[in-house]
Protein backbone atom coordinates (compact mmCIF):
# COMPACT_ATOMS: atom_id res chain seq x y z
CA UNK A 1 0.00 0.00 0.00
CA UNK A 2 2.85 2.36 0.80
CA UNK A 3 4.35 1.83 -2.65
CA UNK A 4 0.96 2.44 -4.27
CA UNK A 5 0.45 5.56 -2.18
CA UNK A 6 3.90 6.84 -3.10
CA UNK A 7 3.14 6.16 -6.75
CA UNK A 8 -0.16 8.00 -6.60
CA UNK A 9 1.48 10.86 -4.75
CA UNK A 10 4.22 11.09 -7.36
CA UNK A 11 1.64 11.12 -10.16
CA UNK A 12 -0.33 13.79 -8.32
CA UNK A 13 2.77 15.94 -7.90
CA UNK A 14 3.69 15.40 -11.54
CA UNK A 15 0.16 16.33 -12.60
CA UNK A 16 0.26 19.40 -10.41
CA UNK A 17 3.59 20.48 -11.92
CA UNK A 18 2.27 19.95 -15.45
CA UNK A 19 -0.81 21.99 -14.57
CA UNK A 20 1.40 24.78 -13.26
CA UNK A 21 3.50 24.65 -16.41
CA UNK A 22 0.41 24.88 -18.63
CA UNK A 23 -0.98 27.78 -16.62
CA UNK A 24 2.39 29.55 -16.59
CA UNK A 25 2.64 29.16 -20.36
CA UNK A 26 -0.89 30.52 -20.78
CA UNK A 27 -0.30 33.55 -18.55
CA UNK A 28 3.05 34.29 -20.17
CA UNK A 29 4.88 37.26 -18.69
CA UNK A 30 3.15 39.37 -16.05
CA UNK A 31 4.62 42.84 -15.59
CA UNK A 32 3.86 44.50 -12.26
CA UNK A 33 4.28 48.25 -11.96
CA UNK A 34 5.34 49.19 -8.45
CA UNK A 35 7.28 47.30 -5.78
CA UNK A 36 5.31 48.40 -2.76
CA UNK A 37 3.71 45.69 -0.65
CA UNK A 38 0.80 45.35 -3.08
CA UNK A 39 3.05 44.76 -6.09
CA UNK A 40 5.38 42.44 -4.19
CA UNK A 41 2.46 40.41 -2.81
CA UNK A 42 1.03 39.98 -6.32
CA UNK A 43 4.44 38.92 -7.62
CA UNK A 44 4.87 36.44 -4.75
CA UNK A 45 1.46 34.88 -5.36
CA UNK A 46 2.14 34.45 -9.08
CA UNK A 47 5.74 33.27 -8.68
CA UNK A 48 4.61 30.48 -6.36
CA UNK A 49 2.44 29.20 -9.22
CA UNK A 50 5.34 29.20 -11.63
CA UNK A 51 4.27 32.40 -13.41
CA UNK A 52 7.03 34.57 -14.86
CA UNK A 53 6.87 38.02 -13.26
CA UNK A 54 8.83 41.22 -13.68
CA UNK A 55 8.36 44.00 -11.13
CA UNK A 56 9.32 47.53 -12.20
CA UNK A 57 9.93 50.10 -9.46
CA UNK A 58 10.87 53.73 -9.96
CA UNK A 59 12.54 54.13 -6.54
CA UNK A 60 15.96 52.80 -5.64
CA UNK A 61 14.50 50.23 -3.27
CA UNK A 62 11.37 48.17 -2.75
CA UNK A 63 8.72 48.94 -0.14
CA UNK A 64 6.75 51.86 -1.58
CA UNK A 65 5.28 54.04 1.16
CA UNK A 66 6.80 51.58 3.63
CA UNK A 67 10.26 52.23 2.22
CA UNK A 68 13.11 52.84 4.62
CA UNK A 69 16.45 54.56 5.14
CA UNK A 70 19.54 53.86 7.22
CA UNK A 71 19.85 54.93 10.83
CA UNK A 72 23.18 53.62 12.06
CA UNK A 73 23.37 49.95 11.17
CA UNK A 74 19.62 49.35 10.87
CA UNK A 75 16.72 50.49 8.70
CA UNK A 76 13.89 52.81 9.67
CA UNK A 77 10.66 53.58 7.82
CA UNK A 78 10.48 56.97 6.10
CA UNK A 79 6.86 57.23 7.23
CA UNK A 80 5.79 55.80 10.60
CA UNK A 81 4.48 52.25 10.40
CA UNK A 82 3.23 49.49 12.67
CA UNK A 83 0.87 46.55 12.41
CA UNK A 84 -2.24 45.69 14.36
CA UNK A 85 -2.52 42.22 15.84
CA UNK A 86 -5.64 41.83 13.68
CA UNK A 87 -3.61 42.29 10.46
CA UNK A 88 -4.04 38.68 9.38
CA UNK A 89 -2.74 39.06 5.81
CA UNK A 90 0.60 40.42 7.01
CA UNK A 91 0.82 37.79 9.71
CA UNK A 92 0.24 35.04 7.15
CA UNK A 93 2.94 36.48 4.91
CA UNK A 94 5.39 36.68 7.81
CA UNK A 95 4.67 33.01 8.52
CA UNK A 96 5.18 32.00 4.89
CA UNK A 97 8.55 33.74 4.86
CA UNK A 98 9.49 32.17 8.22
CA UNK A 99 10.04 35.49 9.98
CA UNK A 100 7.85 34.76 13.02
CA UNK A 101 10.84 34.75 15.36
CA UNK A 102 11.48 38.41 14.48
CA UNK A 103 7.95 39.58 15.23
CA UNK A 104 7.50 41.68 18.37
CA UNK A 105 4.16 42.41 20.04
CA UNK A 106 4.12 45.34 22.46
CA UNK A 107 1.50 47.29 24.38
CA UNK A 108 1.67 50.98 23.48
CA UNK A 109 0.94 54.22 25.29
CA UNK A 110 -1.15 56.79 23.46
CA UNK A 111 -2.30 60.26 24.36
CA UNK A 112 -3.73 63.57 23.25
CA UNK A 113 -2.45 67.13 23.30
CA UNK A 114 -5.41 69.42 23.91
CA UNK A 115 -5.71 72.93 25.40
CA UNK A 116 -1.95 72.96 26.14
CA UNK A 117 -2.21 69.77 28.18
CA UNK A 118 -1.23 66.14 27.65
CA UNK A 119 -3.82 63.47 28.37
CA UNK A 120 -3.08 59.76 28.48
CA UNK A 121 -5.61 57.67 26.56
CA UNK A 122 -4.10 54.19 26.68
CA UNK A 123 -6.66 52.44 28.86
CA UNK A 124 -10.27 52.69 30.03
CA UNK A 125 -9.03 54.22 33.31
CA UNK A 126 -7.18 56.94 31.36
CA UNK A 127 -10.40 57.75 29.54
CA UNK A 128 -12.26 58.19 32.83
CA UNK A 129 -9.60 60.74 33.84
CA UNK A 130 -9.97 62.72 30.60
CA UNK A 131 -11.37 65.85 32.26
CA UNK A 132 -11.49 67.79 28.98
CA UNK A 133 -14.93 66.19 28.68
CA UNK A 134 -17.73 65.81 31.25
CA UNK A 135 -18.13 62.30 32.61
CA UNK A 136 -21.18 61.51 30.49
CA UNK A 137 -19.25 62.41 27.34
CA UNK A 138 -16.24 60.38 28.44
CA UNK A 139 -18.53 57.38 28.68
CA UNK A 140 -20.00 58.09 25.24
CA UNK A 141 -16.48 58.37 23.80
CA UNK A 142 -15.46 55.10 25.46
CA UNK A 143 -18.47 53.29 24.02
CA UNK A 144 -17.73 54.41 20.47
CA UNK A 145 -15.27 51.60 19.62
CA UNK A 146 -17.48 48.78 20.99
CA UNK A 147 -20.42 50.23 19.07
CA UNK A 148 -18.38 50.29 15.88
CA UNK A 149 -17.31 46.71 16.34
CA UNK A 150 -20.97 45.67 16.41
CA UNK A 151 -21.54 47.11 12.93
CA UNK A 152 -21.23 44.39 10.30
CA UNK A 153 -22.79 46.03 7.26
CA UNK A 154 -20.66 49.09 6.50
CA UNK A 155 -22.94 50.03 3.58
CA UNK A 156 -25.46 51.36 6.08
CA UNK A 157 -22.93 54.12 6.86
CA UNK A 158 -22.10 55.09 3.27
CA UNK A 159 -24.38 58.12 3.15
CA UNK A 160 -23.07 59.60 6.41
CA UNK A 161 -20.04 61.79 6.93
CA UNK A 162 -17.75 60.99 9.84
CA UNK A 163 -18.67 64.33 11.42
CA UNK A 164 -22.43 63.69 11.28
CA UNK A 165 -22.03 60.16 12.55
CA UNK A 166 -19.92 61.19 15.55
CA UNK A 167 -22.44 63.87 16.41
CA UNK A 168 -25.26 61.34 16.23
CA UNK A 169 -23.54 58.65 18.29
CA UNK A 170 -21.40 60.62 20.74
CA UNK A 171 -22.72 64.17 20.81
CA UNK A 172 -21.48 67.61 19.84
CA UNK A 173 -18.93 68.03 22.66
CA UNK A 174 -17.15 64.76 21.85
CA UNK A 175 -17.03 65.84 18.23
CA UNK A 176 -15.71 69.33 18.98
CA UNK A 177 -13.04 68.25 21.47
CA UNK A 178 -11.83 64.96 20.02
CA UNK A 179 -12.83 64.31 16.42
CA UNK A 180 -13.14 67.65 14.67
CA UNK A 181 -9.50 68.65 15.39
CA UNK A 182 -8.25 65.24 14.26
CA UNK A 183 -10.30 65.20 11.05
CA UNK A 184 -9.27 68.75 10.20
CA UNK A 185 -5.68 68.09 11.19
CA UNK A 186 -5.49 65.18 8.77
CA UNK A 187 -7.81 66.17 5.94
CA UNK A 188 -7.81 69.95 6.15
CA UNK A 189 -10.40 71.50 3.82
CA UNK A 190 -11.60 67.98 2.90
CA UNK A 191 -12.51 67.07 6.50
CA UNK A 192 -16.25 67.61 6.18
CA UNK A 193 -16.38 65.22 3.19
CA UNK A 194 -14.82 62.24 4.98
CA UNK A 195 -17.14 59.27 5.13
CA UNK A 196 -18.22 57.55 8.33
CA UNK A 197 -17.04 54.28 6.75
CA UNK A 198 -13.43 55.53 6.86
CA UNK A 199 -13.63 56.29 10.59
CA UNK A 200 -15.54 53.07 11.29
CA UNK A 201 -12.73 51.00 9.81
CA UNK A 202 -10.03 52.95 11.66
CA UNK A 203 -11.64 52.44 15.04
CA UNK A 204 -12.60 48.84 14.32
CA UNK A 205 -8.96 48.04 13.58
CA UNK A 206 -7.74 49.71 16.74
CA UNK A 207 -10.42 48.03 18.81
CA UNK A 208 -9.44 44.64 17.38
CA UNK A 209 -5.85 45.16 18.48
CA UNK A 210 -6.52 45.63 22.19
CA UNK A 211 -5.57 43.32 25.01
CA UNK A 212 -7.96 42.14 27.70
CA UNK A 213 -6.92 45.06 29.92
CA UNK A 214 -8.03 47.50 27.20
CA UNK A 215 -4.53 48.59 26.19
CA UNK A 216 -3.63 48.62 22.54
CA UNK A 217 -1.09 46.05 21.37
CA UNK A 218 0.83 46.61 18.14
CA UNK A 219 3.31 44.58 16.14
CA UNK A 220 6.68 45.33 14.59
CA UNK A 221 9.46 43.31 12.98
CA UNK A 222 13.02 43.47 14.26
CA UNK A 223 14.93 45.30 11.57
CA UNK A 224 11.80 47.16 10.53
CA UNK A 225 9.48 46.79 7.58
CA UNK A 226 12.57 46.60 5.37
CA UNK A 227 13.19 43.13 6.78
CA UNK A 228 9.87 41.94 5.39
CA UNK A 229 10.08 43.71 2.01
CA UNK A 230 13.68 42.58 1.41
CA UNK A 231 12.89 38.98 2.39
CA UNK A 232 9.80 39.01 0.18
CA UNK A 233 11.77 40.40 -2.77
CA UNK A 234 14.43 37.72 -2.32
CA UNK A 235 11.75 35.00 -2.19
CA UNK A 236 10.23 36.26 -5.45
CA UNK A 237 13.63 36.23 -7.14
CA UNK A 238 14.33 32.74 -5.82
CA UNK A 239 11.17 31.61 -7.65
CA UNK A 240 12.48 33.09 -10.90
CA UNK A 241 10.88 36.53 -10.71
CA UNK A 242 12.70 39.72 -11.61
CA UNK A 243 12.63 42.97 -9.65
CA UNK A 244 14.09 46.05 -11.30
CA UNK A 245 14.45 49.16 -9.15
CA UNK A 246 15.29 52.68 -10.42
CA UNK A 247 13.15 51.75 -13.44
CA UNK A 248 10.25 54.17 -13.88
CA UNK A 249 7.56 53.16 -16.38
CA UNK A 250 7.03 55.79 -19.07
CA UNK A 251 4.56 54.41 -21.59
CA UNK A 252 2.51 51.42 -22.70
CA UNK A 253 2.63 49.82 -26.12
CA UNK A 254 -1.00 48.94 -26.90
CA UNK A 255 -2.44 47.12 -29.92
CA UNK A 256 -6.13 46.29 -30.40
CA UNK A 257 -7.04 47.09 -26.83
CA UNK A 258 -4.29 44.97 -25.25
CA UNK A 259 -0.95 45.93 -23.74
CA UNK A 260 1.91 44.40 -25.70
CA UNK A 261 4.79 45.93 -23.76
CA UNK A 262 5.65 48.25 -20.89
CA UNK A 263 8.24 50.87 -21.80
CA UNK A 264 10.85 52.40 -19.49
CA UNK A 265 13.66 54.84 -20.28
CA UNK A 266 16.00 52.16 -21.53
CA UNK A 267 14.02 49.01 -22.13
CA UNK A 268 10.80 47.41 -23.33
CA UNK A 269 9.19 44.61 -21.30
CA UNK A 270 6.80 42.33 -23.18
CA UNK A 271 3.64 41.69 -21.20
CA UNK A 272 0.81 39.21 -21.45
CA UNK A 273 -0.78 40.87 -18.41
CA UNK A 274 -0.01 44.03 -16.45
CA UNK A 275 -0.84 44.82 -12.82
CA UNK A 276 -0.48 48.51 -11.98
CA UNK A 277 -0.20 49.45 -8.29
CA UNK A 278 0.64 53.21 -8.20
CA UNK A 279 -1.83 55.97 -7.31
CA UNK A 280 -4.74 56.40 -9.71
CA UNK A 281 -3.54 59.72 -11.21
CA UNK A 282 -0.26 58.04 -12.20
CA UNK A 283 -2.17 55.16 -13.76
CA UNK A 284 -4.42 57.66 -15.57
CA UNK A 285 -1.33 59.27 -17.09
CA UNK A 286 -0.21 55.88 -18.39
CA UNK A 287 -3.62 55.05 -19.85
CA UNK A 288 -4.31 58.52 -21.26
CA UNK A 289 -3.80 57.60 -24.94
CA UNK A 290 -5.47 54.20 -24.73
CA UNK A 291 -8.79 54.45 -22.88
CA UNK A 292 -11.99 56.51 -23.26
CA UNK A 293 -11.85 60.00 -21.75
CA UNK A 294 -14.73 59.18 -19.42
CA UNK A 295 -12.78 56.30 -17.89
CA UNK A 296 -9.65 58.40 -17.45
CA UNK A 297 -11.71 61.09 -15.71
CA UNK A 298 -13.16 58.48 -13.38
CA UNK A 299 -9.63 57.58 -12.26
CA UNK A 300 -8.86 61.27 -11.72
CA UNK A 301 -12.09 61.84 -9.78
CA UNK A 302 -10.62 60.47 -6.55
CA UNK A 303 -8.74 63.13 -4.62
CA UNK A 304 -5.48 62.43 -2.77
CA UNK A 305 -3.66 64.24 -0.01
CA UNK A 306 0.10 64.41 0.12
CA UNK A 307 2.10 63.81 3.28
CA UNK A 308 5.24 65.36 4.57
CA UNK A 309 6.99 63.49 7.35
CA UNK A 310 9.82 64.93 9.41
CA UNK A 311 11.94 62.30 11.14
CA UNK A 312 14.06 63.55 14.02
CA UNK A 313 16.93 61.68 15.66
CA UNK A 314 17.24 63.02 19.21
CA UNK A 315 19.60 62.47 22.12
CA UNK A 316 16.70 62.32 24.58
CA UNK A 317 13.06 61.30 24.72
CA UNK A 318 10.24 63.82 24.48
CA UNK A 319 7.77 61.85 26.61
CA UNK A 320 6.83 58.28 27.48
CA UNK A 321 3.99 58.20 24.90
CA UNK A 322 4.26 56.40 21.58
CA UNK A 323 1.45 58.20 19.77
CA UNK A 324 0.20 61.70 20.56
CA UNK A 325 -2.83 62.93 18.66
CA UNK A 326 -2.61 66.70 18.41
CA UNK A 327 -6.02 68.32 18.99
CA UNK A 328 -4.65 71.85 18.84
CA UNK A 329 -5.53 73.64 15.58
CA UNK A 330 -2.57 76.00 15.96
CA UNK A 331 -0.10 73.08 15.85
CA UNK A 332 0.78 72.21 12.23
CA UNK A 333 1.11 68.44 12.68
CA UNK A 334 -1.67 65.93 13.24
CA UNK A 335 0.52 63.62 15.29
CA UNK A 336 3.77 63.32 17.21
CA UNK A 337 4.89 59.71 17.04
CA UNK A 338 7.86 58.76 19.22
CA UNK A 339 8.84 55.53 17.54
CA UNK A 340 11.36 54.59 20.22
CA UNK A 341 8.59 54.38 22.79
CA UNK A 342 7.49 51.38 20.70
CA UNK A 343 10.70 49.93 19.21
CA UNK A 344 13.43 50.58 21.82
CA UNK A 345 16.14 53.20 21.26
CA UNK A 346 18.72 50.41 21.62
CA UNK A 347 17.77 49.42 18.06
CA UNK A 348 19.06 52.80 16.84
CA UNK A 349 22.29 53.25 18.82
CA UNK A 350 20.35 54.92 21.66
CA UNK A 351 18.95 57.57 19.34
CA UNK A 352 15.34 58.57 20.04
CA UNK A 353 13.24 58.64 16.89
CA UNK A 354 10.34 61.09 16.51
CA UNK A 355 7.99 61.45 13.53
CA UNK A 356 6.02 64.63 12.83
CA UNK A 357 3.30 64.05 10.26
CA UNK A 358 1.37 66.55 8.17
CA UNK A 359 -1.19 65.85 5.45
CA UNK A 360 -1.78 68.57 2.90
CA UNK A 361 -2.72 69.18 -0.73
CA UNK A 362 0.25 68.47 -3.01
CA UNK A 363 0.17 72.08 -4.26
CA UNK A 364 0.50 73.50 -0.73
CA UNK A 365 3.62 75.75 -0.57
CA UNK A 366 4.79 73.99 2.58
CA UNK A 367 5.18 70.75 0.61
CA UNK A 368 7.86 72.24 -1.64
CA UNK A 369 9.79 74.22 0.95
CA UNK A 370 13.44 73.38 1.45
CA UNK A 371 14.15 70.66 3.99
CA UNK A 372 16.10 73.00 6.29
CA UNK A 373 13.19 75.47 6.41
CA UNK A 374 10.71 72.71 7.19
CA UNK A 375 12.87 71.36 10.02
CA UNK A 376 13.41 74.84 11.49
CA UNK A 377 9.66 75.50 11.37
CA UNK A 378 8.94 72.12 12.99
CA UNK A 379 11.40 72.56 15.83
CA UNK A 380 9.84 75.88 16.78
CA UNK A 381 6.44 74.24 17.24
CA UNK A 382 7.96 71.26 19.03
CA UNK A 383 9.56 73.59 21.59
CA UNK A 384 6.12 75.05 22.26
CA UNK A 385 4.71 71.61 23.02
CA UNK A 386 7.74 70.35 24.94
CA UNK A 387 9.39 73.31 26.76
CA UNK A 388 12.37 71.17 27.83
CA UNK A 389 13.20 70.43 24.21
CA UNK A 390 15.87 72.57 22.54
CA UNK A 391 17.92 72.48 19.35
CA UNK A 392 20.80 70.79 21.17
CA UNK A 393 18.62 67.68 21.46
CA UNK A 394 18.64 67.26 17.68
CA UNK A 395 21.26 64.87 16.30
CA UNK A 396 19.94 64.54 12.76
CA UNK A 397 16.81 65.26 10.74
CA UNK A 398 15.20 63.86 7.61
CA UNK A 399 12.29 65.11 5.51
CA UNK A 400 10.27 62.69 3.38
CA UNK A 401 7.44 63.46 0.99
CA UNK A 402 4.70 61.38 -0.61
CA UNK A 403 2.52 63.08 -3.23
CA UNK A 404 -0.25 60.46 -3.05
CA UNK A 405 -0.35 59.43 0.59
CA UNK A 406 -4.07 59.29 1.40
CA UNK A 407 -7.14 58.97 -0.81
CA UNK A 408 -9.98 61.20 0.34
CA UNK A 409 -12.73 58.72 1.20
CA UNK A 410 -16.04 60.47 0.58
CA UNK A 411 -19.61 59.35 1.15
CA UNK A 412 -20.71 56.63 -1.29
CA UNK A 413 -17.08 55.98 -2.11
CA UNK A 414 -17.99 52.51 -3.40
CA UNK A 415 -19.50 54.27 -6.44
CA UNK A 416 -16.20 56.07 -7.10
CA UNK A 417 -13.83 53.15 -6.54
CA UNK A 418 -12.67 51.75 -9.88
CA UNK A 419 -12.73 48.04 -10.65
CA UNK A 420 -9.59 45.94 -10.96
CA UNK A 421 -10.51 45.46 -14.62
CA UNK A 422 -9.90 48.32 -17.08
CA UNK A 423 -10.92 48.98 -20.71
CA UNK A 424 -7.64 47.31 -21.72
CA UNK A 425 -8.32 43.58 -21.50
CA UNK A 426 -4.99 42.64 -19.91
CA UNK A 427 -4.32 45.73 -17.79
CA UNK A 428 -5.39 45.46 -14.14
CA UNK A 429 -5.35 47.98 -11.30
CA UNK A 430 -4.51 47.20 -7.67
CA UNK A 431 -4.08 50.43 -5.73
CA UNK A 432 -4.65 51.72 -2.20
CA UNK A 433 -7.67 53.68 -3.48
CA UNK A 434 -9.51 50.40 -4.13
CA UNK A 435 -9.03 48.79 -0.72
CA UNK A 436 -12.25 50.40 0.60
CA UNK A 437 -14.03 49.83 2.93
CA UNK A 438 -10.65 49.19 4.52
CA UNK A 439 -8.09 51.97 4.55
CA UNK A 440 -4.54 52.06 3.25
CA UNK A 441 -1.84 50.06 5.00
CA UNK A 442 0.50 47.20 4.24
CA UNK A 443 -1.92 44.56 5.52
CA UNK A 444 -4.59 45.42 2.98
CA UNK A 445 -1.98 46.13 0.32
CA UNK A 446 -0.90 42.50 0.65
CA UNK A 447 -4.54 41.37 0.48
CA UNK A 448 -5.17 43.51 -2.61
CA UNK A 449 -2.04 42.27 -4.40
CA UNK A 450 -2.73 38.62 -3.74
CA UNK A 451 -6.40 38.86 -4.72
CA UNK A 452 -5.47 40.55 -8.01
CA UNK A 453 -2.93 37.82 -8.74
CA UNK A 454 -5.52 35.14 -7.99
CA UNK A 455 -7.94 36.90 -10.34
CA UNK A 456 -5.40 36.50 -13.16
CA UNK A 457 -4.97 32.84 -12.28
CA UNK A 458 -8.74 32.29 -12.35
CA UNK A 459 -9.16 34.15 -15.63
CA UNK A 460 -6.53 31.97 -17.22
CA UNK A 461 -8.01 28.72 -15.94
CA UNK A 462 -11.51 29.49 -17.24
Amino acid sequence: MNAIARGLSARSELGSERYKERRATALGMVVIIGAGFCGLAAAWELAQHGIKVTVLEQDEEVGGLAGSFAVGNTRLEKFYHHWFTSDTHIMQLITELELQDRLELRATRTGMYYAHNFFRLSSPLDLLRFHALPLCDRLRLGLLVPRMQLIRNWRKLEGLTAADWIRQTSGERVYQVVWQPLLRGKFGAEADKIAAVWLWNKLKLRGGSRRKDGREQLAYLRGGFATLSATLAAAIQAKGGEIKTSTPVRRLLVTNGQVQAVLTDNASFSATHVIATPALPIIADLLHEHVPHTYEQRLRRITYLANICIVLELNRSLSDLYWINVNDPSFPFVGVIEHTNFEPATSYQQRHIVYLSRYLPPNDPFYTQKDAEIVRFSLGHLRRMFPRFNDACLLQSHVWRAAYAQPVVECHYSRLRPSTQTPLANFHIASMAQIYPQDRGTNYAVKQGRETARLLLRLQSE
